[in-house]
């Protein structure tokens, strides 16, 4: 094809979450593709919070680290538009891992590509139906062990996964409470979600609203954060609760990796503490989905967007991950340009 392609490349390791100091925007022609291989038109670019942790050296996280000099990759929605691969062709609409940029060269021999299909909101294949909705679903049932009438606790309640946890906790008949950031995100999980309580951590105090929220203590705790919040929602744990943690969100930026002080109450209390990904299970998509879209068609479970327009715009949308800025799943649209 003829044409430009721009994207993000990785040029030295980013300093916390000033992104700009190591990632650039760069252009080049659009790239010629090889055997078995695609060219794809990003429509859609999901940001998550985990890559960060692929934009450091660090080699025992779950995904090698981001080569410096390469393309910045990430969840993409795109539309084939030239197909060297006999299982795609041009046209399909693909979920894939691809890169930040205008067009994504994609590798479908290498795995995590599938066609999807034309729904009334695509977003939600990135949401309820993609790796967020199956984050949620296998945490809170295969780790969590969650039954109906029991008190779960979810952090990042405001966040794309938190958000569905809290959701799908609330549809299997648990009493759910959210941890987020502000009045207002806080507000908005108990007013439009229904949930039974919000907690602000930002100014309430976490240790003694969940003493009055949870006399018994937490059934499980699914938690995107880990660090202070972790280590706060320990003591209030019942005996035998289970703590599902799928994200780390506050130590992802921090060269020093600092454990709870209260580890010794997962022996006390006998709690089963578990750390998953979504790449784990991601062969099992289309089982999770056939679960939990019934939950989104009757509307039962819903997901905010927050949507930024234009790919020079990326890395200001990626901030709101680490900053609290955003509420629901962080996109940027890339389908007018």
């Amino acid at each position: 094809m003829t044409g430009m392609n721009r994207f993000w490349r990785l040029e030295s390791y980013p300093n916390g979450t000033d992104f700009a100091s190591g990632i650039q925007l760069r252009e080049e022609a659009v790239p010629d593709i090889g055997d078995n291989q695609l060219l794809v038109r990003n429509l859609w670019l999901s940001l998550d919070a985990g890559t960060r942790m692929w934009l450091t050296p660090r080699t025992d996280s779950y995904m090698d680290p981001t080569p410096l000099g390469s393309k910045i990759i990430g969840f993409v929605l795109g539309q084939v538009v030239e197909s060297r691969h006999p299982g795609y062709k041009a046209g399909d609409i693909v979920r894939a891992y691809g890169q930040w940029a205008d067009y994504s060269v994609l590798y479908p021999d290498m795995g995590d590509i599938w066609i999807v299909d034309a729904i009334a909101d695509m977003r939600q294949h990135f949401a309820v139906l993609g790796p967020n909705g199956w984050t949620a679903y296998v945490g809170l049932t295969e780790y969590g062990r969650v039954r109906p009438g029991e008190t779960v606790l979810v952090s990042a309640a405001a966040g794309a996964t938190g958000l569905l946890a809290a959701q799908f906790a609330k549809a299997m008949g648990c009493r759910v409470i959210g941890i987020a950031g502000g009045a207002a995100k806080c507000a908005l999980l108990t007013d439009r979600y229904g949930l039974a309580a919000a907690i602000d951590y930002k100014s309430d105090d976490l240790a003694a609203r969940l003493a009055a929220l949870a006399p018994g203590g937490i059934d499980c705790f699914f938690d995107c954060v880990g660090g202070d919040i972790l280590d706060t929602v320990l003591p209030a744990m019942a005996m035998n609760g289970r703590i599902a943690i799928c994200g780390l969100i506050s130590t992802y930026d921090k060269a020093e990796r600092v454990g709870p002080h209260n580890f010794d109450l997962i022996l006390m209390k006998r709690l089963t503490v578990a750390g998953f990904f979504s790449p784990d299970f991601y062969f099992r998509g289309g089982e999770i989905n056939r679960l939990t879209a019934p939950w989104l068609e009757s509307g039962v479970v819903r997901m905010e967007f927050d949507v930024t327009t234009s790919l020079e715009n990326t890395l200001d949308a990626y901030g709101k991950l680490f900053s609290g800025g955003n509420i629901g799943k962080v996109m940027v649209d890339l389908s007018a340009e």
